[in-house]
């Protein structure tokens, strides 16, 4: 329909210019002594039409050449460019499918192009790092050192890998320099909580995971395993003096406190330095939040003084535990123990018993046979006293 249009425009403007030119009776003389041109204004205006056209073909055509240095240059750029965006997508590509070699070639072919030699060189760095290749790693990295716009992705990058290659120091002076920078966004924190796992600084390690958890950004099981890897290491250090755990514990937060792990933990290193009035707190204040047999073997550590009214007061707070927790083979080999110490022969031996009916476990069967040994022997009953000690050691054995 369009085409049909157009050729009844170019029809009517013929006949217009047909008309028109017909009914014309003008005429252009051109004098040039003692020469004179007589022409009709018809074919004036047709050669005059076709001298503009001659003329700005010709203009078009110069105009042309001289530019054809800037285009060809222009297109060069072009091909370049795509060339390089090209080895940038294939880079990305390659290193994503763990084709590390062909995504350090592609990245090279990328970095060609100044705007994307930064991202290449971060791509190709990580693609020699997974190749083992830290020394082009580092020259990959050294690139794209004094690029401002690239200094956070940069420090991440370099973290990342070094706490991969396990050089905690250096990835820690990475963190530092992303700290003073002022970036403290969640990636960042879980690989400075890494490299401080890493480096054993534990205390570290316990901020980084309160800041993590706040933010909904650590599973509730790896927060839970790595508290309890550093409490451990923390209260397990043998440099401790009871003034300086007295001190450690005092920053420890109350809802740590109360974790099982942490408690029992907490309350074996009291005992292990004579504070066993703080041990029975620790874990008797955890079982009030949350029962636990780990913190119930702590607290039988934890027994106070023969005939003193503390240990009176533990067994009269293990019997209550037991009426509320019957069956629990720990809190009743607890309380035998407790009533062993305090010479109560007859309750000493009937919760061992009970914890020999309850346990499951061979270590609470090994301890019972043992107290019951010690119980028999003090009563001068030798024959008993010798069954619980083959059952002991065959317990150990077994």
């Amino acid at each position: 329909m369009r085409l049909l249009l157009w050729l009844v425009a170019l029809m009517a403007a013929a006949i217009g210019i047909a008309v028109t030119a017909r009914f014309n009776p003008g005429n252009v003389v051109f004098f040039y002594p003692p020469h004179r041109i007589d022409l009709s204004l018809n074919l004036f205006v047709v050669l005059a039409a076709l001298l503009f056209l001659v003329l700005y073909v010709l203009a078009r055509a110069v105009r042309a050449t001289l530019g054809m240095p800037a285009r060809v240059a222009e297109y060069r750029l072009r091909k370049r460019e795509r060339e390089a965006n090209r080895g940038l997508r294939e880079a990305l590509k390659a290193l994503f499918e763990g084709r590390f070699g062909h995504a350090e070639k592609a990245a090279k072919r990328a970095a060609e192009l100044p705007d994307n030699a930064g991202l290449a060189a971060l791509i190709a760095a990580r693609a020699a790092h997974r190749m083992r290749e830290p020394a082009r790693r580092d020259a990959w990295l050294a690139g794209v050192l004094h690029d401002q716009s690239l200094k956070t992705a940069r420090l991440m990058t370099v973290t990342e890998l070094l706490v991969d290659e396990h050089k905690p120091e250096a990835a820690l002076e990475a963190v530092r320099e992303l700290n003073a920078s002022g970036q403290r966004h969640i990636h960042a924190l879980q690989w400075a909580m890494k490299a401080n796992q890493q480096a054993r600084n534990w205390p570290e390690v316990l901020r980084l995971v309160r800041t993590l958890d706040k933010r909904n950004a650590l599973h509730p099981a790896l927060s839970s395993r790595l508290r309890e890897m550093a409490y451990e290491s923390l209260l397990g250090e043998g440099g401790h003096d009871a003034e300086s755990l007295k001190r450690m514990w005092a920053t420890v937060p109350n809802a740590d406190r109360c974790k099982p792990y942490i408690a029992a933990r907490a309350a074996s290193a009291f005992n292990a330095r004579g504070l066993h009035d703080e041990a029975r707190v620790i874990v008797e204040n955890a079982l009030a939040s949350e029962w636990d047999e780990r913190v119930v073997r702590a607290y039988r550590e934890a027994a106070g003084p023969e005939g003193s009214g503390t240990l009176l007061a533990q067994i009269e707070k293990c019997e209550g535990w037991l009426r509320a927790h019957p069956g629990d083979a720990e809190l009743a080999l607890t309380l035998g123990a407790l009533c062993l110490r305090q010479k109560l022969w007859g309750k000493a031996q009937r919760y061992l018993e009970q914890a020999l009916v309850d346990a499951v476990d061979p270590d609470q069967v090994r301890e019972a046979h043992l107290k019951l040994a010690q119980l028999h022997e003090a009563l001068g009953q030798q024959e008993e006293a010798s069954r619980h000690f083959r059952l002991c050691a065959l317990a150990t054995v077994l």
